[in-house]
């Protein structure tokens, strides 16, 4: 069911439902007023017959009969019932009256204590009335004929109102979903026009207060992350296929050149070694772009890590390769509360790699010392920072040095593929921490890694 027409229901069914009780209020409360208003003429009715019938401690039928008939305050379908003594009948204003319910109540009539029940169609109340120390007990019945006539009016009304004012409830109901879901169908309408080539295209915020400008802002964030990725995918695209390209035509002009050209052993050694080492560099950049895939998956099983020895482990890697670098350990402020140093939680070979490829990038673009910081900024969080004194970078290269095979264009001599920096990236928000890069040209980059520090077992994630 559309939203719309959920909307129109709840609403009518809400407004119906509050119009039906206050209506059954009022025919309710008219109803008590109806009774209450016709008991009390009886009983009036009664008083009145008793003062003027039970004044000389006797009973008159005949003037009874007389003043009966005369009365113009009769009431419609009128009984009157006396009993005296002994609660035996002394008058009656119809011979053939039934006394089977006036003598069921005739006990419970106490003095300032009077009854009233309903036969058949007649409303009746029993009274009691003390004349001279003598006690009388008076029953007046009749039927309300105007006033059952009043509230058979008021039950039309009531039916009429109810009926008419359903339609307008449906009708308000439809204009008050229709006039609140208009901005939803407008976001709707703009979303459908956004497509692949239009992806800068925003999504109008309205108001830019109410839930709809919060929905709008949403989407266009959403829009803004596609956007970013279509053109991180464009760029890895493009960077993939030029650095694909560069090694296969390489290989493909060896290969061919030695074909046509190489007469002797010798000369076709060379060419084969030439495409050798052009394969091993495809095979190298394969295996980079396989490992920033996997990263991406983060389901590996989390671990307690030692850091300061997938550090020592990534040194020592990068001493191999680098044997004429520098590199220096040092430790920084560490808390005094803290039992098992340098533990965090994740996976080991995957923190060696991000931490070797942050120190192969120091060691590739700095020919001084390389520092390496381990430290305690917080108690709960543990920091890397990586210290070379290399060529730098401008700041537009910063912005986009964590595009996959995107390679800074002060130095691109250097042997790499720009699949490090990523890769790191990812490996390091996969374990919950943080990483910045700072970088001055000619003074060097700082590469900053902050995680969350785990204590023991007890407190794995």
């Amino acid at each position: 069911m559309l939203i719309r027409n959920k909307l129109i229901l709840r609403f009518t069914l809400l407004v119906v439902g509050i119009q039906l009780c206050f209506s059954i209020f009022i025919y309710y409360f008219q109803a008590s007023t109806r009774e209450q208003r016709f008991i009390n003429r009886l009983a009036g009715k009664a008083a009145m017959t008793a003062r003027v019938l039970v004044r000389r401690d006797s009973l008159n039928n005949q003037l009874l009969r007389t003043l009966h008939r005369r009365d113009l305050f009769t009431v419609p379908g009128e009984q009157i019932s006396i009993y005296g003594e002994g609660q035996h009948l002394l008058y009656t204003s119809a011979d053939g009256l039934s006394q089977k319910l006036n003598s069921r109540y005739l006990p419970r009539i106490k003095p300032g204590q009077a009854v009233q029940f309903q036969d058949g169609p007649l409303e009746t109340i029993g009274m009691y009335y003390e004349r001279n120390g003598r006690p009388y007990w008076i029953f007046a019945a009749g039927h309300d004929d105007f006033g059952h006539r009043q509230m058979e009016k008021l039950r039309l009304i009531l039916l009429a109102a109810n009926l008419g004012a359903l339609v307008l409830i449906i009708l308000a109901g439809w204009y008050f979903a229709d006039e609140s879901l208009k901005p939803i169908s407008r976001i709707i309408a703009q979303v459908e026009r956004i497509t692949a080539t239009r992806l800068s295209t925003r999504v109008d915020e309205g108001n830019g207060t109410d839930e709809i400008a919060q929905l709008a802002r949403t989407f266009n964030q959403m829009l803004g992350g596609v956007e970013q990725a279509f053109e991180s995918q464009k760029s890895f695209l493009s960077n993939a296929s030029h650095e694909l390209r560069t090694p296969l035509a390489s290989v493909l002009g060896t290969l061919e050149t030695s074909y046509a050209y190489d007469t002797d052993l010798a000369e076709a050694k060379r060419s084969i070694s030439s495409a050798t080492e052009e394969i091993k560099k495809l095979i190298e950049l394969t295996n980079g772009l396989l490992s920033l895939a996997k990263v991406t998956d983060a389901s590996f099983r989390r671990d307690l890590v030692r850091l300061d020895e997938c550090l020592a482990q990534a040194i020592a890697s990068c001493e191999k390769s680098y044997p004429d670098r520098v590199i220096k350990l040092q430790f920084g402020q560490l808390p005094k509360d803290v039992d098992d140093m340098f533990m965090v939680r994740g996976n080991a070979q995957l923190m060696t790699t991000a931490l070797l490829n942050l120190l192969d990038n120091a060691c590739k673009y700095s020919q001084h010392e390389v520092q390496a910081r381990l430290s305690y900024p917080t108690t709960d969080l543990l920091e890397v920072r990586v210290t070379d004194q290399g060529i730098g970078m401008e700041p537009h290269e910063l912005a986009r040095i964590y595009e996959p095979l995107y390679r800074a264009g002060t130095d691109t001599t250097a042997p790499g593929y720009g699949i490090g920096l990523p890769m790191t990236r990812k490996i390091v928000l996969l374990h919950g921490g943080q990483i910045q890069l700072t970088s001055v040209v000619g003074q060097g980059t700082t590469a900053t890694i902050q995680l969350p520090a785990a204590v023991d077992d007890e407190q794995g994630l």
